[in-house]
């Protein structure tokens, strides 16, 4: 799935809000596996507009102390990448090369009120 709404804001940097799923691993190029974070319902604070269902990011000091289920805030640009396997054995069947989108370099990153998880009260806009 393109995250078309991402699309639209290749290249900025802008306010988020999301909850964490969980946390993970990733194989690293060397060394140890690195840790990786799930998050759900990534969304605009200021209308409420879903930016994409999920997402994952490599753990880093910004999300140290954080908690599955966890709320937060964070700053971060939109780019593209390329999704899909490129390699060269002909026995993989992986996804069709194509771009998508991505957050990256999340900053300004602080967790918020305990999120009410209740038909979306977590997302309305204080009047």
């Amino acid at each position: 799935m393109t995250r078309h709404v991402l699309e639209n804001l290749n290249g900025r940097r802008f306010r988020c809000r999301a909850i964490i799923e969980r946390f993970g691993t990733k194989n690293a190029f060397r060394g140890p596996p690195l840790t990786t974070l799930l998050l759900r319902d990534v969304t605009d604070p200021m209308t409420g507009a879903v930016l994409t269902e999920h997402l994952w990011f490599t753990a880093g000091n910004w999300s140290e102390g954080l908690q599955p289920g966890d709320a937060i805030e964070f700053e971060a640009r939109v780019t593209e990448y390329l999704k899909g396997y490129r390699g060269r054995r002909d026995d993989v069947w992986g996804a069709p090369v194509r771009v998508d989108y991505r957050l990256e370099r999340p900053t300004q990153v602080r967790k918020i009120a305990e999120p009410d998880l209740s038909a979306g009260a977590l997302f309305e806009v204080p009047a």
